[in-house]
């Protein structure tokens, strides 16, 4: 990951929506946050959102 830049922002979420993504991400071998921005990343590509050149540039690795 180096060379990325990114954000930091305060998310406030209810325990039961953090417990339950706590257990997916265990399950898929991620951190909370890296399972956070894996699905904002996946939610922003399929709504046709996602910045098409960072897109492309993910792909060549």
């Amino acid at each position: 990951m180096a060379g990325k830049e990114k954000k930091s922002f305060v998310l406030r979420i209810d325990n039961a929506t953090y417990e339950a993504l706590e257990r997916w991400a265990a399950d898929e071998f991620r951190s909370v946050n890296g399972q956070m921005e894996w699905i904002i990343a996946r939610a922003l590509k399929e709504a046709g959102r996602a910045d098409k050149k960072k897109d492309a540039s993910n792909k060549k690795t």
